[in-house]
């Protein structure tokens, strides 16, 4: 029994040693399965250098292909997209250019020119106009000359091909020179705002609003309803008539013997009515009024009559103002002259006819003794 219970104890302590060694074993599994994935990584790392490294070494430029490839490079693309981005940098440089000279002098025409009327929508439609009509101008002498540099960079003979445009620029400027024209009055029309669409104008011999306007031709209509089409190269002077103000000139002429003050004081009178009714008092800039005797006629005394209304209403001001005038001297009996005749008749003495002889008589032609 003694013994049993002294084999008790040790074979306990066994038993207690063997979960020690075990976990000694686990521990030493472990260390074994991280020095296998270090050795893992370190292997990875290993590789990746050595990509790096041959991705970024410096290729030999002795060998094949290189050999071939950098030279042409160097002649012939290298040249090629120096031309390119210059080019387009010179156009972009280009816009900026022309649309600063479009707005200086706009902006000038603006605050001291004819463009003062002018909205701020309608400066800048004027402003995109010509700033595209500048700026394809400039971007085609950039491209044609852009092309002409890639062409001799490539190797090619450039000679012949500016031969060539010479004489197609020598025959367009010759067929083309009315249009050029054309287009460049209309620019200046555009900038110095001669006249704008729906304004009543004179030119080249015609007259009529302005129902259409383009950088080379304008379309009038007149008051029968036809329609004009003007190129703008053919307009030496531009008549507008309806800038803002118009005048009312009118020439009345009242008989001889018609008392010239009180004459003049029945028109002054009659331009005060008119300004003071509300259907004109807006439209009326300065009274009608009598400004002075203009002439001696041979068939009475003609007053002048002036007066400033809105542009667009000087006709129908004009109108209204003689209709006012007439009816103003039918009432104070002023006589106004038109043409007499004078017929003069006399009776005519009366004759009684004579027998008269067709040709020589018999005796006529007997001979003399």
């Amino acid at each position: 029994m003694e013994a049993r219970s002294i084999a008790r104890p040790d074979m306990e302590a066994r038993s207690i040693a063997r979960p020690d060694m075990e976990a000694r074993g686990v521990r030493a599994a472990g260390h074994g399965g991280s020095q296998h994935r270090a050795a893992g990584h370190g292997g990875s790392r290993r590789c990746a250098r050595r990509a790096i490294g041959y991705a970024f070494r410096m290729p030999d430029f002795s060998k094949a292909p290189w050999d071939t490839v950098l030279p042409l490079l160097q002649a012939h693309v290298l040249p090629v997209v120096l031309i390119v981005v210059v080019a387009i940098i010179l156009i972009r440089a280009s816009r900026l250019f022309v649309r600063g000279i479009v707005k200086a002098l706009l902006d000038r025409e603006a605050t001291e020119g004819t463009a003062q009327e002018l909205s701020a929508v309608e400066l800048k439609k004027r402003m995109d106009t010509l700033d595209d009509l500048g700026g394809h101008v400039l971007r085609f002498f950039l491209l044609v000359i852009a092309g002409l540099m890639i062409l001799q960079s490539l190797g090619l003979e450039i000679g012949p091909a500016i031969a060539g445009l010479g004489i197609v620029g020598v025959a367009v400027g010759f067929g083309a020179q009315h249009l050029v024209r054309d287009y460049l009055n209309g620019a200046l029309i555009l900038i110095e705002n001669q006249f704008s669409r729906g304004d009543v104008i004179r030119v080249a011999g015609v007259a009529g609003t302005v129902e259409d306007f383009s950088l080379r031709r304008t379309t009038l209509r007149d008051l029968d309803g036809v329609v004009h089409t003007v190129p703008n190269g053919e307009i030496l002077v531009a008549s507008n008539l309806t800038r803002v103000w118009s005048r009312i000139n009118l020439d009345v002429t009242v008989a001889y013997g018609t008392d010239i003050d009180r004459a003049i004081e029945v028109v002054d009178a009659v331009g005060r009515e008119m300004a003071s009714d509300p259907a004109w008092k807006r439209r009326v800039l300065e009274t009608p009024r009598v400004d002075r005797v203009s002439a001696l006629g041979e068939y009475g005394v003609t007053l002048k009559i002036l007066g400033t209304v809105r542009a667009t209403d000087q006709w129908a001001a004009a109108g209204d103002l003689r209709k006012r005038l007439l009816a103003a001297f039918m009432a104070h009996g002023i006589e106004i002259p038109r043409p007499q005749r004078v017929v003069l008749a006399h009776d005519a003495p009366t004759t009684t006819p004579t027998a008269t002889s067709l040709g020589p008589t018999d005796e006529d032609l007997a001979p003399e003794e």
